[in-house]
């Protein structure tokens, strides 16, 4: 089965393990088969008949030149819409943030509590994006924020993630001159939505200690991606065995220069540290 992934120069590498050869984007390709001398043919094919039993047919998954090359104008033509999406905050004088998160950790609660703080002193906008419901988007109403709800299967496939199209499309329902930070609640998961730029200024994600200190090294691309982590439900730490300092160790393996907030949006804790952070190179004063 073939799997592709995004290095952070914008290249597609893809991986193709079928007899131990692998593809890559640039041309190369590396055999690495063997001949044994060993009676084992029955043994082997009982093995791989059983393997291919209990993970099933992947063989329609098979990457190769025409996939990487699609995947690539893909890429391209986000980062195209990245990057206009990005001139429209600049002209707005509006500061994006892309909040990342796996289902569950508390994004949208720490939203919530970002705008009851900021609703007085500053202009919010939220793109609220979500597969289905307005669940979320309702949640942050009422706050005096301008909010644009985007579900992404409503004409977008149902897709685990925000991308560049997607977020101008939101863009049509707010007023972006009279906004002065805009957040990007992007759909809940550690995987896709990484490896999709959608034109904002800064990247951030929040994280649950009920997910587990491994997930920096089972997840690299999104912990690497943002800038800072907010690490969330600290006030559950006492009922858990999460082990901080092994989960900055394994952060900061995959990141050495992400700052990291712990806060509780039960308590409040960390959320001065939170708006601090939001506050910096934006019109967003933190109270």
């Amino acid at each position: 089965m073939g799997r592709f992934h995004r290095h952070d120069d914008g290249s597609v590498h893809a991986h193709e393990h079928s007899g131990h050869a692998h593809e890559h984007s640039h041309g190369h390709e590396h055999s690495h088969g063997h001949e044994h001398e060993h009676d084992h043919d029955h043994e082997h094919g009982a093995h791989d008949e059983a393997r291919a039993e209990l993970i099933g047919d992947h063989s329609g998954y098979r990457t190769g030149g025409e996939r990487i090359d699609v995947l690539e104008r893909i890429f391209d033509e986000n980062d195209a819409a990245a990057a206009a999406n990005r001139a429209r905050f600049d002209d707005a004088g509006v500061t994006a943030v892309n909040l990342m998160s796996s289902p569950g950790s508390g994004k949208t609660t720490i939203l919530a509590k970002t705008l009851e703080r900021l609703q007085r002193g500053a202009r919010i906008g939220i793109v609220e994006g979500d597969i289905e419901t307005s669940i979320d988007a309702d949640r942050l109403r009422g706050f005096g924020a301008q909010i644009s709800l985007l579900n992404t299967g409503n004409g977008f496939g149902g897709e685990c993630h925000l991308d560049a199209p997607m977020v101008a499309r939101a863009l049509r329902d707010l007023d972006l001159p009279s906004i002065d930070l805009l957040l990007i609640e992007n759909v809940g998961n550690l995987v896709c939505p990484a490896e999709f730029d959608v034109g904002a200024h800064r990247r951030a994600m929040v994280f649950s200690v009920t997910e587990g200190e491994d997930k920096p090294l089972k997840y690299p691309v999104m912990f690497r991606s943002v800038e800072a982590v907010v690490v969330n439900k600290t006030d559950l730490l006492p009922y858990l065995d999460f082990d901080v300092e092994l989960f900055e160790r394994n952060l900061m393996t995959v990141n050495p220069t992400a700052t990291v907030i712990y806060a509780s949006a039960k308590t409040g804790e960390g959320l001065d540290e939170w708006l601090a952070w939001l506050a910096a190179d934006s019109a967003v004063a933190a109270d």
